[in-house]
């Protein structure tokens, strides 16, 4: 009768793991508002992603959601206080060329957890708890300095290259690790956004591309099989 994509699948498997760690999944719309996408979201006025080059933009000023950021800010908004754990897995879109690792649409899921006393350790401890349920028990987790517009501190969390265990492949760069999520404590603009008060509660964000999460654990090495409508391929799954 049918089977679920692969995508779809790893977008259960998530929502179930995250679940088990206390967190509810939501979702939100793909039509945005500039404000919800870009604003809410301490991007400045400038950002190359706000150019609509990098942006699909309606004649009315709305766009195709570049990321499900936004669902966190609507959720904190309607919530009114915290504490807030949620994931939202969900579609987004970016003006990009096609190839192996791109595409124009493409999958996210996006946590968030606000509260009192939230720390960078517990955001290393979910990333180190999700990695070891969904690729195995033998997983590690490293954190690098990075630079995102709603999170300070901001790091990309790596995960110990699956292919070669860690010990380095042509897939890793031969380096041991693979670059898996953006993530970071939310900085305190964005809690000012929605009327949370940063000198009372701390939260932190991350972001997974769940098509890349699928290629790695399924071993597919081009993101475009997923929408062509292969039965042959989907049948695998």
């Amino acid at each position: 009768l049918g089977r679920k994509h692969p995508v779809s699948q790893t977008i259960d498997e998530c929502c179930a793991i995250f679940r088990r760690m206390g967190f509810i999944a939501v979702t939100g719309p793909e039509l945005e508002d500039v404000w919800h996408n870009f604003d809410a979201l301490n991007a400045p006025e400038n950002h190359p992603s706000r150019d609509p080059s990098d942006t699909f933009y309606l004649p009315d000023g709305r766009l195709l959601r570049t990321q499900t950021s936004p669902v966190q800010i609507r959720t904190m908004m309607e919530a009114g206080k915290p504490p807030v754990r949620i994931v939202s897995p969900g579609r987004c879109y970016r003006r990009d060329t096609p190839d192996a690792t791109h595409g124009v649409h493409f999958h996210q899921i996006e946590g968030l957890y606000v509260d009192r006393g939230v720390s960078l350790a517990d955001l290393k401890s979910t990333m180190m708890k999700f990695a070891q349920e969904f690729f195995g028990s033998n997983m590690k987790v490293r954190m690098r300095p990075h630079f995102f517009p709603f999170t300070e501190p901001s790091v990309e969390c790596d995960f110990s290259c699956v292919m070669c265990g860690g010990k380095g492949c042509r897939v890793c760069k031969n380096s041991g690790w693979l670059e898996i999520a953006g993530a970071g404590m939310v900085t305190p603009q964005v809690l000012r956004n929605v009327n949370f008060d940063p000198d009372e509660v701390q939260g932190f964000a991350f972001g997974f591309g769940l098509e890349r999460l699928t290629m790695l654990k399924r071993r597919i090495s081009d993101l475009r099989i997923f929408s062509d409508n292969d039965l042959r391929f989907l049948k695998q799954f």
